[in-house]
């Protein structure tokens, strides 16, 4: 049976607002599954298909882990949950209050920050308790759900949902697919689907995403790199209560006493527009090869600026230092730290400086980055041809 996966899932949390909690980071590694639980078979089609079909979901409650290892050199810890090496290397767990797509609340408790997202119907708030600032997003009434979909600013993955979300509209026909042994995630059983990519220039091994039985959403996504027995990167349920509706006051939201409140709505021109420096505003952004071997590129004076370095020059960046919008903090020893461990490469394509990790190869030349989960052929391949 031929199976396709370039149709997008649809996912009862909505994607943005997970998207908009980045870079908040705190909790523990994803314990390991339990015994695998007997389940009626299902062919790899089957599972594709109850991923890929609207679910109405039953109200839950439930925590979230993702951890990522991408196999970068040692990096400067600065003892800070949301420092930019943190966000390489670290673990973020994150607590789900879901009534309906319309209703639900995720949140980011740390020792000293919290950071919220809550939707109230078309309103969505975002809360940053460190700088005691909320943005309160408001969807004209009759695009409400296009508007929040489409328009609101898009960030990292952090739950099942958007990561197979992700991972589906990525790949193709270039892409083994079969099931393996059942596993018990957060005490739901589920079926577990792996894709593999055919083409050997990819560096991820494998992806698997543990399908809750029921319900058919995705409990778990677990992306190897090639050659390695443990996740490069996953993000899953550790707790999970199905028909469980969680309480008002988890769903409610007033601006705490002296917040500062920025109102955006999202049926005006200016808010529609992506915001300047985005991927989308962009002219020298692009992209080169498709599925799993598709490289993006961006200039890598903007890409740098965005993380607090600075300006940069053609082929080696200057010594970071902390600007408006940057990270700042540990993030100009950490860049530091990440060039340092790159090395030069030439060839017909012209010279740059080349970074290797387990999971993702990065290229710097010409002004230019090239990032992928490809061999640094494909990098190189791609200089000059991005579109």
């Amino acid at each position: 049976m031929g199976v396709t996966l370039s149709r997008r899932g649809r996912w009862a949390v909505p994607v943005i607002a997970v998207a908009v909690t980045g870079g908040v980071i705190a909790g523990t590694q994803i314990p390991s599954a339990q015994a695998s639980p007997v389940l009626p078979v299902r062919t790899p089609g089957q599972l594709l298909a109850e991923i890929n079909q609207d679910q109405k979901l039953p109200p839950l409650t439930g925590t979230v882990v993702e951890t990522t290892s991408l196999g970068l050199p040692q990096l400067p810890q600065a003892g800070n949950p949301t420092s930019l090496s943190s966000l390489l290397t670290g673990s973020h767990t994150i607590k789900v209050y879901y009534l309906n797509a319309q209703h639900f609340r995720l949140s980011v408790q740390q020792p000293m920050s919290e950071t919220d997202v809550i939707r109230s119907a078309n309103t969505l708030w975002l809360w940053e308790s460190t700088g005691n600032s909320v943005t309160k997003f408001t969807a004209p009434t009759t695009a409400q759900k296009h508007a929040l979909k489409n328009r609101l600013p898009a960030g990292p993955v952090l739950t099942p949902q958007q990561a197979a979300n992700e991972i589906l509209t990525a790949v193709g026909k270039t892409t083994l697919v079969s099931v393996q042994d059942n596993v018990s995630i957060a005490n739901e059983p589920a079926y577990q689907l792996v894709l593999k990519p055919k083409d050997h220039r990819s560096l991820i091994g494998r992806v698997v995403i543990a399908v809750d039985a029921k319900y058919g959403m995705p409990l778990r996504v677990q992306v190897f790199a090639k050659g390695d027995s443990g996740p490069a990167f996953q993000v899953g349920y550790t707790q999970l209560s199905m028909n469980t509706a969680p309480a008002a006051a988890n769903l409610n939201f007033t601006p705490p006493p002296g917040a500062s409140v920025d109102k955006v709505n999202m049926g005006d021109k200016a808010a529609a527009k992506p915001a300047t420096g985005s991927a989308a505003t962009m002219s020298d952004f692009g992209t080169y090869g498709s599925d799993w071997l598709t490289v993006v590129s961006l200039p890598q004076q903007d890409l740098l600026s965005s993380l607090g370095t600075g300006a940069a020059g053609s082929n080696a960046p200057t010594a970071p230092s902390a600007g408006p919008g940057g990270l700042g903090g540990d993030s100009q020893k950490v860049i530091g730290a990440l060039l340092g461990a790159a090395k030069p490469v030439s060839g017909t394509w012209g010279s740059g400086t080349l970074l290797q990790t387990s999971l993702v190869s990065v290229l710097m030349t010409g002004g230019k980055v090239y990032i992928g989960a490809v061999q640094p052929s494909v990098l190189y391949a791609a200089v000059g041809h991005t579109s």
